[in-house]
């Protein structure tokens, strides 16, 4: 499955990239992580929430072709 991985604020100075097309043959939020940790083992150190299509995933979602967000804790409201 073809993905595009965008990250913000920290994350993006982790993974040294605002964004990426990434191929991934998970198709759980779960298995995408372990990729993604695979790749940057530093995110293992963060804290962060993935959503696709505007919409917080939780770890057992299944994930479909498209954008992906890893998006950190942010303040306000």
């Amino acid at each position: 499955m073809q993905l595009k991985i965008k990250y913000f604020g920290m994350l993006a100075e982790v993974a040294q990239c605002r964004e990426e097309d990434l191929h991934c043959n998970e198709v759980t939020v779960y298995g995408l992580l372990k990729v993604l940790y695979g790749k940057y083992p530093k995110l293992k150190e963060k804290n962060f929430q993935i959503a696709q299509n505007n919409e917080l995933l939780s770890p057992k979602a299944k994930l479909t072709t498209g954008e992906i967000a890893l998006l950190p804790p942010f303040a306000g409201g």
